[in-house]
């Protein structure tokens, strides 16, 4: 399954929402620098899909605030409503 992220880095805390579109916009505390703010994504996404962080693989975006990030046996698509 795929999944269109806006990635804001550098928040005051981590967390995932979702938006309108239904689109997932996820905060991270860690900053954009040596893929640090990748790593605290696929950490918190991993985290709340309660998954293990490598069935989680960015496609597309790794320098940008947007991303495509693809999930491996995602167990239950109604985890995203949490």
């Amino acid at each position: 399954m795929r999944f269109h992220l806006k990635v804001i880095p550098n928040a005051s805390r981590s967390e995932i929402i979702t938006e309108k579109n239904g689109n997932l916009k996820v905060k991270v505390q860690a900053p954009p620098e040596d893929g640090r703010a990748n790593k605290a994504v696929i950490q918190l996404l991993a985290q709340h899909f309660k998954i293990p962080k490598n069935h989680i693989k960015i496609i597309a975006g790794e320098k940008s605030h947007q991303k495509i990030i693809e999930v491996f046996d995602l167990p239950n698509e109604n985890t995203l409503n949490k």
